[in-house]
């Protein structure tokens, strides 16, 4: 670019799924559904644990967490869809980008170090049950929440400023439906490679040592569990873990798909759409995963209702 004028992006383009304007009302139909619903459901845990003593408990707290974190997890992103599906506002400034791209990454650190302290509060509950009031008071409950935001928020920060020093311009088409990390770098016109290196070093860090945790912490149970003698208990046992677990894969097989893979996110509308089906069908599937198999919780949100 020596020796030529080069004007910097100011906005961006998204491209979002280009179909018949028919299908755009669809869509729009579609996605307004699903969001309304992640927002009720998610309202509705966090009013039933509100409402009800017996689930002011440490495990309820979390669930409460990831409930509030879904709500903000799909605001972040389906407003501007639906913009976008209803009236071709496919723009978005730079400033409104790097805001939305903050708070999705911030969003799903913070999902990765809650995860990992809901296994540790499986895991003091099956391993240690005599001394689970004592270990997982109400105060450790907040600081564990505490810090799965704050280290979440912190490490977005970091990968963000970097993300944004970047310089950008010439095409200025996004072409995603939500500002990502790849789509983003790929746009930018000067060397960006500290900024690959820094979000893939935060991205590990976030990403492997929560994981970690969460695998000592089922190590743990599967071996306090087999000394179980009886097959009820063992299999009372696992299916109190069975919801957490199931998210736990979800999570880490949708963000492995998506992030580790070679070209993770690239041209091919396929993996907008396998985003899409991340980033909205998921909010929904987690509070049905974790309230469904749970008769305490069912109990309290009928009581809540009627």
């Amino acid at each position: 670019m020596r020796g030529e004028n080069v004007t910097k992006v100011s906005a961006f383009i998204l491209v979002g799924f280009p179909t018949a304007p028919v299908l755009q009302y669809v869509l729009f139909l579609l996605f307004l559904v699903m969001y309304l619903f992640v927002l009720v459901e998610n309202l509705a845990i966090i009013l039933t644990v509100w409402s009800s003593n017996p689930l002011h408990r440490p495990m309820y707290y979390f669930l409460c967490s990831m409930s509030f974190l879904e709500i903000w997890y799909v605001s972040d992103i389906i407003p501007k869809m639906l913009d976008g599906f209803l009236l071709q506002q496919k723009c978005i400034s730079f400033t409104e980008c790097m805001t939305q791209l903050y708070f999705f990454s911030s969003l799903v650190c913070t999902e990765c170090v809650l995860l990992a302290s809901m296994a540790y509060d499986h895991y003091v509950a099956i391993c240690h049950p005599l001394h689970y009031a004592v270990i997982m008071s109400t105060g450790l409950c907040v600081q564990l929440m505490g810090f799965s935001f704050a280290s979440g928020f912190t490490v977005s920060m970091i990968k963000v400023y970097f993300i944004s020093s970047a310089t950008f311009c010439g095409s200025n088409i996004l072409n995603h439906f939500f500002c990502d990390i790849s789509p983003i770098l790929k746009l930018a016109c000067t060397d960006f490679s500290t900024a690959e290196l820094v979000d893939f070093i935060l991205a590990f860090v976030i990403l492997v040592f929560p994981l970690m945790a969460t695998v000592l912490s089922y190590a743990h149970i599967v071996l306090a569990v087999l000394r179980i003698p009886s097959s009820t208990g063992r299999w009372r046992a696992f299916s109190t873990c069975a919801s957490h677990l199931t998210v736990v894969t979800i999570f880490y097989m949708a963000m492995i798909f998506m992030y580790v893979r070679p070209q993770a996110i690239d041209s091919r509308s396929s993996n907008k759409l396998i985003s899409a089906v991340y980033t909205v069908l998921t909010p929904i599937i987690n509070p049905l995963i974790y309230c469904l198999r749970n008769k305490e919780f069912k109990d309290a949100l009928k009581n809540f209702v009627a």
